[in-house]
């Protein structure tokens, strides 16, 4: 029998929108994803390689856990980048965070978190 090998195929993420003209415009203008096709289902986007479907639905409760998330080399730079953009970075009473929302985790990786309009919520990380 033949063995399914995942691992060397692409994934593809998928996100929800209630809001397809709202999602479009913060995934394209505000974070610079590139823009693919709309059609009756989805937005498509590339992410650097990886295809990220934001699927139209009438119904949509977000989670209250990072869905899609980001590793980047500056988490700063990015997050000053991102708040010049109007992005606003979540706050939690019980991490201690720095002025930019930035958490240092106890493996030592920076982690920002903000939402995207339909309260999806997205990380950006940098590691060690």
């Amino acid at each position: 029998m033949e063995q399914l090998m995942l691992n060397n195929s692409k994934p593809i993420c998928f996100l929800a929108t209630k809001n397809a003209e709202q999602s479009r415009e913060f995934y394209e203008k505000i974070l610079g994803l590139k823009f693919i096709s709309d059609d009756q289902f989805a937005l498509v986007f590339d992410v650097n390689g990886t295809m990220l479907r934001i699927q139209k639905v009438e119904n949509f409760k977000p989670r209250d856990f990072t869905v899609l998330g980001w590793n980047v080399a500056n988490i700063v730079a990015e997050t000053a980048r991102l708040s010049q953009r109007g992005v606003q970075f979540s706050r939690y009473e019980w991490m201690d965070q720095d002025e930019c929302g930035i958490w240092i985790s106890p493996n030592g990786a920076r982690v920002a978190w903000f939402k995207d309009p339909d309260g999806n919520l997205l990380s950006l990380t940098q590691f060690g």
